[in-house]
């Protein structure tokens, strides 16, 4: 199968494979060039998660009004 990109996760499909990164690399099984592979991925998946939760958090604060002194960004709402 195979792997999708990490800004084409959900937000739990992302959170779920770091997760299994996690035990992956903690169970020390892994050679070296496996290890780095897989922390690269999961600096991605990190990176695409929290991107996704800075939108969802700005989206909610633009419904309920309550963060007009913060900046607003770019929101993209193919993401989902």
């Amino acid at each position: 199968m195979a792997t999708k990109k990490p800004e084409n996760l959900s937000f739990e499909q992302a959170l779920e494979e770091l997760s299994l990164i996690v035990t992956e690399m903690e169970q020390g099984e892994l050679s070296l060039e496996q290890s780095l592979k897989q922390f690269e991925r999961g600096i991605a998946l990190a990176g695409a998660s929290s991107s996704k939760l800075q939108q969802a958090e700005q989206k909610v604060a633009i419904l309920m009004g309550n963060d007009s002194q913060s900046p607003l960004t770019n929101f993209d709402n193919d993401l989902e």
